[in-house]
């Protein structure tokens, strides 16, 4: 990616160095927050975090000094928001609505948002509750090595996923989706999970659509997204954490398929090929 020199985005909050406050009782691993990436790795569920809540508690600041390669990190990350901001922003103003920038959270360890406390190891994560992104850093190295999906559009495919499900709660996705955990079995709300982290990669397809004509893309970056969407599928993690797959459990999305639905959106480039509530992804 070419993305030295480009824009910053101005809605990056830096809480690095900060304790997260207090923790939710009950919430399990990764509390209440709508986890996108790591959660699976570690037994977690997004239904448990389509609730927000507000958490309380303070921070507390301690001092802290980043590494060149954080800095580097942080701008990039920076850079990738501000794209997503850009192309967004025309997208909705096209279909005559009006979008709002979402803040990308940067911390280390763990953090205190709107939905409550989440440590590092649950990944990056939107909240809904507060309409913010929060990411620590070290993620990236997990991306590379545990994941085994290196490569700077790899790592920028996770912000727009993220995005993607800020675009789904101002789109009212994500209001529609919270009622039919109390409606249906485990098992048949999981399906719901997986079509609402698919419609997520899709937007990230569109999004990277578009990016195309930001003039940043090189040779190989698609790839590098592909990989990184195989990677976080969930028979592929199963098999690696546990040696076999469960289908019922799965709540993002089977390697293919979300491999699929974001090479969708990269095809189509518009918001109204990702129904993945409606038509069933293989």
């Amino acid at each position: 990616m070419q993305w030295r020199g480009r824009r910053a985005s101005a809605n990056v909050e830096d809480r690095r160095g900060r304790g997260g406050g207090s923790k939710l009782v009950g919430g399990g691993l990764g509390g209440i927050i709508i986890v996108i990436i790591v959660t699976l790795l570690s037994g977690g569920n997004p239904a448990d975090l389509l609730n927000s809540v507000t958490g309380t508690g303070s921070d507390t600041t301690i001092p802290y000094e980043q590494t060149a390669e954080e800095q580097e990190l942080a701008e990039f990350v920076s850079v990738v928001l501000a794209d997503t901001e850009d192309v967004w922003n025309d997208i909705f103003t096209q279909q005559g609505l009006t979008y709002e920038d979402p803040t990308l959270v940067l911390y280390t360890d763990s953090v205190q948002s709107a939905c409550g406390e989440a440590g590092a190891s649950v990944g990056p994560f939107y909240c809904p509750g507060d309409q913010k992104l929060y990411i620590d850093l070290s993620f990236y190295d997990e991306l590379r090595q545990q994941f085994q999906a290196p490569g700077d559009f790899a790592m920028a495919y996770v912000i727009a996923h993220e995005v993607g499900h800020h675009v789904q709660t101002l789109l009212g996705t994500t209001d529609e989706i919270m009622p039919l955990q109390q409606k249906m079995s485990e098992t048949e709300f999981n399906e719901y999970l997986v079509r609402f982290e698919l419609q997520a990669d899709y937007l990230a397809g569109v999004w990277a659509n578009h990016a195309q004509g930001l003039g940043y893309l090189e040779a190989g970056d698609l790839e590098e997204a592909l990989t990184a969407a195989s990677a976080v599928g969930d028979d592929s993690i199963q098999k690696k954490a546990q040696g076999y797959v469960v289908p019922e459990s799965f709540t993002h999305g089977t390697s293919t398929q979300r491999k699929e639905w974001f090479s969708k959106g990269f095809k189509t480039g518009t918001i109204e090929g990702g129904d993945t509530f409606q038509l069933k992804a293989s």
